[in-house]
């Protein structure tokens, strides 16, 4: 998903980019195809590793699986990714991965909720 999604993204944003003409923009956008889509990618499966690690880790402790585990999960993700970059950085980043996973957590089980309404 973060390989095609990075790929096309690249892709259009260097062609874009590009010169004018036709072939500079198809040769832009080729390389641009080429080297975002591998690279988002990869960052994708570093995010989605680290995520999946923390959710099956705080299920297994927590002995139950409910959103909070996926609202937690998305903060700690936040946070080890910008271990590198400082305090404030992950602070941030973590409340972010949390904010970000209770809007998904919430959306999901408002459909839940509307599809077993739509059931009875």
């Amino acid at each position: 998903m973060g390989c095609v999604g990075g790929s096309l993204f690249h892709a259009v944003r260097q062609g874009y980019k590009a010169p004018k003409g036709i072939s500079s923009r198809l040769s832009d956008a080729l390389v641009g195809l080429r080297t975002g889509g591998p690279k988002v990618g990869g960052q994708f499966a570093v995010w989605g590793f680290t995520f999946s690690s923390f959710d099956c880790l705080l299920s297994r402790m927590r002995g139950k699986e409910d959103p909070w585990n996926s609202i937690a999960s998305g903060a700690l993700t936040g946070v080890v990714l910008t271990a590198r970059q400082g305090a404030a950085a992950m602070a941030v980043s973590g409340i972010l991965g949390g904010v970000l996973l209770a809007g998904i957590e919430g959306v999901s089980i408002l459909l839940m909720r509307f599809q077993a309404e739509a059931f009875k």
